[in-house]
């Protein structure tokens, strides 16, 4: 059998947590220079929360990530001197 190459730890610490979390994902192409890009984010819910956030937003007319977007940029703005 041939040798294994080192194993890797499965989530190293970054040395510049920022701009580890403003770095695109590698096997993601930005479809334009300048365009932000999205990133994931998972949360858990109860299902009746769940229920009446896609109610809101239904009733709103907007996807409920449309409206949890906007929700985020009111509550969490970009620090002063950045722009969004």
């Amino acid at each position: 059998m041939s040798a294994r190459s080192p194993k890797r730890s499965f989530a190293a610490r970054p040395a510049d947590p920022e701009s580890w979390i403003k770095a695109p994902e590698r096997h993601t192409p930005r479809a334009q220079a300048g365009v932000d890009f999205s990133a994931r984010l998972t949360i858990d819910v109860t299902a009746d929360m769940r229920g009446r956030i896609k109610i809101a937003a239904f009733q709103r007319g907007q996807t409920v990530a449309d409206m949890l977007r906007a929700l985020f940029e009111r509550e969490f703005p970009p620090p002063s001197g950045e722009g969004s």
